[in-house]
């Protein structure tokens, strides 16, 4: 991996990891296949708690887990979760110094304009409205090349 955080073989660029958090797996399935088919390596969770045990943000925070955050590009959570809205979680992430820099969007089925605008105030890269569809995902790829280059 060189100074940038990208990890090349070759010249080839690997895929580039993306965690998505929805408690609904309907739409959990549906970003994970939009993803998968722009050429992304997808981890899912199904919470906001779930997704902060992955990034190593958890209570039990363990080392081993921490390697995984190293290899997260982006995150994609869904605002409304039971536990941990996508807010509360996009508020732990930009607190820590290891995730601080990776790109979080927010998805929502509802279309609140103070909502948006405090999700985008605390740090999120984007904020779209569900459900994703191919077009949306080319967005986020975008995003996530810049953020790599």
């Amino acid at each position: 991996m060189d100074a940038s955080g990208v990890s090349s073989t070759d010249g080839i660029m690997e895929e580039p990891h993306v965690l998505a958090v929805d408690d609904n797996l309907i739409d959990r399935k549906l970003v994970e296949k939009l993803l998968r088919n722009s050429s992304c390596k997808v981890t899912t969770a199904e919470n906001g708690l779930r997704a902060l045990e992955y990034l190593g943000l958890g209570d039990d925070r363990q080392s081993s887990v921490t390697d995984n955050a190293s290899k997260v590009n982006m995150i994609i959570t869904d605002y409304c979760m039971p536990g941990m809205t996508g807010y509360e979680l996009l508020k732990k992430i930009k607190e820590s110094s290891n995730m601080k820099d990776v790109p979080v969007v927010i998805v929502s089925s509802e279309n609140v304009p103070t909502r948006i605008n405090k999700c985008l105030e605390e740090g999120a890269k984007m904020f779209m409205l569900k459900p994703l569809k191919y077009s949306d995902v080319k967005k986020l790829r975008c995003q996530l090349m810049q953020c790599r280059g």
